[in-house]
């Protein structure tokens, strides 16, 4: 079997209207929850991408029955404290840091213990950023180098609710803790720098006890225990951040338009398009509505003659945390050098993806300046690739491979681009709607 993809030319000109897979963020949160009720969920435009069929994995283990057919998912959950399982037994969260982390906070009270791994990515990747705080509930893990998966967790039936300062900007690690304090006694208390706030949005549409007064810079959160989760019906709007990928073609490409329908335009992830708009690309929002707590619209684009440099706020970080990779790609062509800071916490994805993004660049020819937390990107807007570009060894991480991708069919150039089968974890038909905006 082909494991990687070449491309030897550019794009052509298109316009083309596209629907890009479920949310990720949304469709494990889902998964999770649903787990937790105490009747059947019911999802349309579940994401069925590697990390969710893991979340729906791991629950099946967890003693919870799981009906999928072309159209939707059904979940029947068995409540609050529902989950039968047999002893000894091994979750597997494989590529998964949503998955990995949000589910320890659901299992801090199980009576026997339960082994977590993940694949060589996921094992490489700080867990100890969500145990310390899910240790102060009362409950007891045990980590590989006291860091790392694969972990065991202890559980405990005397859980103390906690106060949590989230200071990283991490949304796995605050709805960890979220989680966790569903089930302790009393009322947990969070302060979080800002992050996607998707669990909270779900709680409060569930009218379970979650309170959320939001600052400047942090959201302060208070959590109680439930007794009951009623079922959550969900029709998942299309994903922000693979939609990314297609928006920074559109503006990198000549003479093309598009329309990307039904995508979940959260604030707390839209920063990509504000930094994108601020340096000249032409984004606008159309049929915008609410759903169930979360703002959805359709998002048209179109290519951009003129690209400005940034220096980018650091305020926008969390919102664009998972896009910076291909927000690279638009600093390469545009006038000036941009300027992106206070942005370590890319390294602690899939890959180092702050490494990744200078190897991609310096590769095309663009000059940067890197420190472990920022990156200085020297735009070039003649830039014209002509040379051969080989990207392996990157840990399988899809946003990789998927910036690779843009950057081949925007900038020219001959291409080598392995693991292809790594976009299977977020956005599986990915190569299959650049085939269709091609023809």
């Amino acid at each position: 079997m082909v494991k990687s993809i070449n491309i030897k030319k550019k794009i052509k000109k298109f316009n083309k209207e596209i629907f890009v897979n479920g949310d990720k963020s949304i469709s494990i949160r889902w998964v999770l929850l649903s787990s937790l009720a105490h009747a059947t969920s019911r999802a349309k435009n579940l994401l069925m991408s590697e990390d969710v069929k893991a979340a729906i994995k791991a629950v099946k283990k967890l003693g919870i029955k799981v009906k999928i057919n072309k159209n939707f998912c059904e979940i029947k959950g068995n409540g609050i404290n529902g989950y039968n399982y047999k002893k000894n037994i091994t979750l597997n969260a494989q590529n998964s840091g949503t998955l990995g982390r949000l589910i320890l906070g659901l299992l801090i009270n199980t009576p026997e213990p339960i082994k977590l791994i993940g694949d060589k990515s996921l094992s490489q990747r700080d867990f100890k950023r969500v145990t310390d705080p899910l240790t102060k509930f009362g409950a007891k893990f045990k980590l590989r180098k006291n860091k790392y998966l694969p972990l065991t967790i202890f559980g405990s039936n005397k859980l103390n609710s906690i106060n949590y300062f989230e200071n990283k900007g991490s949304a796995q690690c605050k709805s960890s803790v979220i989680f966790g304090g569903l089930r302790a006694k009393g009322k947990t208390i969070i302060k979080a720098r800002k992050s996607r706030n998707h669990t909270e949005l779900m709680l409060n549409h569930l009218n379970l006890p979650i309170e959320v007064k939001s600052k400047k810079k942090y959201d302060f959160i208070k959590i109680s225990q439930v007794k009951k989760i009623n079922k959550l019906n969900y029709n998942i709007p299309s994903d922000i951040s693979s939609s990314a990928f297609f928006i920074v073609l559109t503006a990198l490409s000549e003479n093309s338009k598009l329309v990307i329908k039904n995508v979940n335009i959260n604030p707390s992830r839209i920063g990509v398009i504000t930094i994108l708009k601020r340096m000249g690309v032409i984004i606008k929002l159309r049929n915008n509505k609410d759903y169930k707590g979360e703002k959805i619209a359709d998002i048209f684009v179109q290519s951009s003659k003129s690209l400005k440099s940034i220096n980018c706020p650091t305020k926008l970080n969390s919102e664009a945390i998972d896009e910076f990779l291909v927000i690279f790609l638009v600093a390469a062509k545009a006038k000036g050098v941009s300027y992106f800071k206070d942005i370590a916490e890319l390294n602690q994805k899939e890959s180092p993806r702050l490494e990744w993004g200078k190897k991609i660049l310096n590769e095309m020819g663009i000059k940067t300046i890197t420190t472990k937390n920022s990156i200085k990107i020297y735009g070039n807007p003649k830039l014209k690739i002509n040379k051969k570009i080989i990207i392996k060894n990157y840990l399988k991480d899809h946003r990789v491979f998927m910036t690779s991708v843009i950057a081949a069919l925007s900038f020219g150039g001959k291409w080598s681009i392995y693991d292809k089968d790594s976009i299977k974890t977020s956005f599986p038909n990915f190569l299959k709607l650049i085939n269709n905006l091609n023809r």
